[in-house]
């Protein structure tokens, strides 16, 4: 949507942050389509989540649409946010350098991170029952 949105915006809730490498792609579009067919049991657990990868946001919207998808998703085109996550890889499947490895953060309502799974693997996908078992435990605090 062309906006800027920063951790804060999310303050005193629990944050499910998925770094993804590129849109379109089908590992990334096999992870987040998990996540739709899930939509409901992630509701439950009253998470927010936001997908994140250095795409541009008109990539991302087009994305997002032939997902259908309710997720926000963010451009990090500048590769701010992945690099200060320590997600930025130097290289990429094909030669390609510069994008997001495949990575999952759970962030506490105070903000502190619970979870961090950081991927090497392109093709493996997060441990979302682990996901799901770090925000049960963040439900009951």
């Amino acid at each position: 949507d062309l906006k800027e949105v920063c951790l804060s915006d999310y303050a005193d809730q629990n944050l499910l942050i998925l770094f993804f490498p590129l849109a379109f792609s089908g590992v990334c579009q096999t992870e987040l389509s998990l996540i739709a067919d899930d939509w409901s049991s992630y509701q439950d657990l009253g998470i927010q989540i936001v997908a994140i990868s250095v795409d541009s946001p008109f990539s991302l919207k087009q994305f997002k649409e032939q997902l259908g998808l309710e997720v926000p998703f963010l451009s990090d085109f500048n590769k701010e946010t992945s690099s200060a996550y320590g997600v930025l890889a130097e290289s990429f499947a094909l030669g390609l350098q510069g994008v997001a490895k495949r990575s999952a953060f759970v962030i506490d309502r105070s903000g502190k991170i619970k979870y961090a799974e950081v991927l090497e693997n392109p093709k493996d996908l997060p441990n979302f029952e682990a996901i799901k078992n770090v925000i049960t435990l963040l439900n009951k605090d």
